[in-house]
């Protein structure tokens, strides 16, 4: 199994510190995030950051659902690691500065692919759909922020 990575990133204008606390409140505003792909979004527990479990669904194929349950932490500043309890899936989405009034959002999402020739498609195809969903979650997240 070979690990597969799709990284996105993006500079919004807005502060850091807002963007990651919208980030972070997952009881609030990270469901507005969400596009079409994801479904059945709950927090199970706490919703503010470090602690916070949550579910949903991501439907990142037509043919490929996942069923994702989210222990989220945050190991240094501007930092969230939501990691998945039902798989190897780890994204990891970092917040830093990025001038006066600007930040730079990074997600990176890892977890270890399938063999054979299907973790080859996987590999190749893969980290280009997550990317695409992922730049429409930040497009949310600059709209939101940017207010």
């Amino acid at each position: 199994m070979a690990q597969v990575e799709a990284t996105t990133e993006r500079v919004i204008a807005a502060d850091a510190e807002a963007v990651f606390d919208a980030l972070a409140d997952y009881s609030g505003t990270r469901a507005k995030l969400l596009p079409e792909h994801f479904s059945g979004y709950e927090v199970r527990e706490g919703g503010d950051g470090e602690g916070t479990l949550v579910h949903w669904k991501l439907q990142a194929t037509s043919k490929r659902v996942r069923d994702c349950l989210l222990e989220v932490t945050e190991p240094t500043d501007g930092e969230l690691v939501e990691k998945d309890r039902n798989s190897s899936m780890v994204t990891t989405w970092r917040v830093t500065p990025a001038g006066e009034g600007k930040s730079r959002v990074v997600v990176t999402t890892v977890w270890d692919g399938a063999g054979g020739i299907g973790g080859f498609f996987e590999k190749t195809f893969a980290p280009k759909g997550l990317g695409r969903i992922y730049d429409l979650v930040l497009d949310k997240l600059a709209t939101e922020t940017q207010k």
